[in-house]
């Protein structure tokens, strides 16, 4: 097999995501300028060095290292990313804010560690089932080592609690253990068990039931768990077809809730329209296209389900992000990946596609 270049459509699809990204930020947060300078400030300078800059050149720095040495180690980055997680709980590093423990601070950083425990997950996940091959089909293999690791991940983010990036999780394990030869049988007992385990936690957590009656009737409460899915499909829906654009967005001013969070793509389509909302969702496609192409190109076992759990996962995000704001999918508070706010979101999205560019080398032509 010939190594080539990195896929250079793969890499066009992220500098398309990035530079857009980038620009419905920057508008987005005007809304955040015009009430709170001082937050403003913080905010743009961390998307922009901890997220941009340096997500930049940590994708370029990826894109260079050989991505084998990731299955070597993965043990310990799944461990390093499970304790990163832990610091959480700890008094005088981790943060709370709205009754959930998600953030850390040592003073000089702070950073969302959960990020990090994506990509220990995927590449510890990816690592097992790449070197059982063959065996990943049967229970004690295949199945058992895979809930074992779900039920870690789950434990830890339950416990913050983050519902939302647990679940995202679980979608790219599942992608990756069906395409490491994982029997659908498995699947639908995960998902029976899913089931039961999601009524557990709406029963235990009004918040998480709180979300599931919002999307069944979002209207039931326009001024309360309703308003931001009400004030989102306004400001879809005011975008028309080609938006008010660029920077005139009236929503994210004082009223629409997180403009530069989860509630971003509304901003996006109230500026661009139908055809920018339709845009923004061709380019996940396309992303996800190529993505998936150069794991289908790869002959190595673990290369390839890194691709397929990382671009899932991406992938998987952001429909959720864009399926709540349209109304289509629950509230989850979700963001948009390459656009949302969150410099450590950003840093470790480049940073994972940076280890897909790498792997790209490796596929044939």
């Amino acid at each position: 097999m010939k190594k080539i270049k990195v896929d250079i459509p793969f890499l066009i699809s992220i500098a398309i995501l990035v530079i857009s990204g980038y620009l419905i930020f920057t508008s987005a947060s005007f809304g955040l300028l015009s009430k709170q300078p001082v937050k403003y400030a913080n905010v743009a300078f961390n998307q922009t060095f901890y997220g941009l800059i340096l997500g930049v050149i940590a994708c370029i720095v990826a894109s260079q290292i050989n991505y084998k040495i990731y299955r070597k180690y993965s043990i310990y980055i799944f461990f390093i990313s499970i304790v990163l997680t832990l610091l959480v709980f700890v008094p005088g590093i981790g943060l709370e804010h709205g009754g959930a423990k998600r953030w850390v601070d040592f003073r000089f950083l702070s950073f969302q560690p959960s990020e990090f425990l994506k990509i220990g997950f995927i590449v510890f996940l990816a690592a097992w089932m790449a070197r059982v091959k063959d065996k990943a089909e049967t229970f004690k293999y295949g199945f058992m080592p895979f809930l074992i690791l779900i039920g870690i991940v789950g434990g830890v983010l339950l416990l913050q609690p983050d519902t939302d990036t647990f679940f995202i999780i679980a979608l790219a394990g599942f992608a990756i253990f069906l395409s490491s030869g994982g029997r659908w049988r498995y699947i639908f007992i995960s998902a029976i068990i899913g089931a039961v385990v999601l009524a557990g936690i709406a029963y235990s957590r009004p918040y998480v039931m709180n979300r599931i009656n919002t999307f069944i009737n979002p209207s039931s409460n326009a001024l309360g768990s309703g308003y931001q899915i009400q004030q989102s499909l306004i400001a879809v829906g005011s975008g028309g077809m080609f938006g008010r654009g660029f920077g005139q967005s009236i929503q994210k001013f004082n009223v629409l809730p997180e403009p530069i969070g989860d509630s971003i793509f509304a901003v996006a389509c109230e500026e661009f329209g139908f055809l920018g909302g339709v845009s923004i969702i061709l380019f996940y496609i396309f992303f996800a296209f190529r993505g998936l192409k150069i794991a289908v190109r790869v002959q190595d076992p673990f290369g390839r389900l890194v691709v397929v759990g990382i671009v899932i996962m991406i992938v998987s995000q952001a429909f959720v992000n864009i399926g709540a704001m349209v109304g289509i999918l629950p509230l989850s508070g979700i963001t948009l990946p390459f656009i949302s706010h969150g410099g450590t979101a950003l840093f470790m999205t480049l940073l994972e596609v940076g280890i897909i560019l790498n792997i790209s080398k490796n596929q044939k032509k």
